[in-house]
């Protein structure tokens, strides 16, 4: 049974909506990585995680890198909420 219900996780990770190129950019820096840190964990070029988190113009990742991406974000949006406004 664990097996069908890791295929829906995976299923409901693959199309959960991802943060803002912004803030996507905010959680990786908050925790002192760098471009080529997380693009060498997820076997990604440099260029495409800089993608990801354009402002101007971001590229939406696909296939097992976008559930890996999502995974990341989630970890770090755990331990770097969205700062209280004032």
């Amino acid at each position: 049974m664990s097996e069908l219900f890791d295929a829906v996780d995976a299923l409901v990770a693959s199309r959960a909506p991802l943060p803002s190129a912004e803030e996507r950019k905010r959680l990786r820096q908050a925790h002192g990585l760098t471009l080529d840190e997380v693009a060498a964990a997820l076997k990604v070029r440099r260029a495409t995680v800089s993608g990801w988190e354009s402002v101007k113009k971001p590229v939406e990742p696909r296939g097992p890198e976008r559930e890996a991406y999502a995974r990341l974000l989630n970890k770090l949006a755990e331990l770097y909420p969205v700062p209280a406004a004032t």
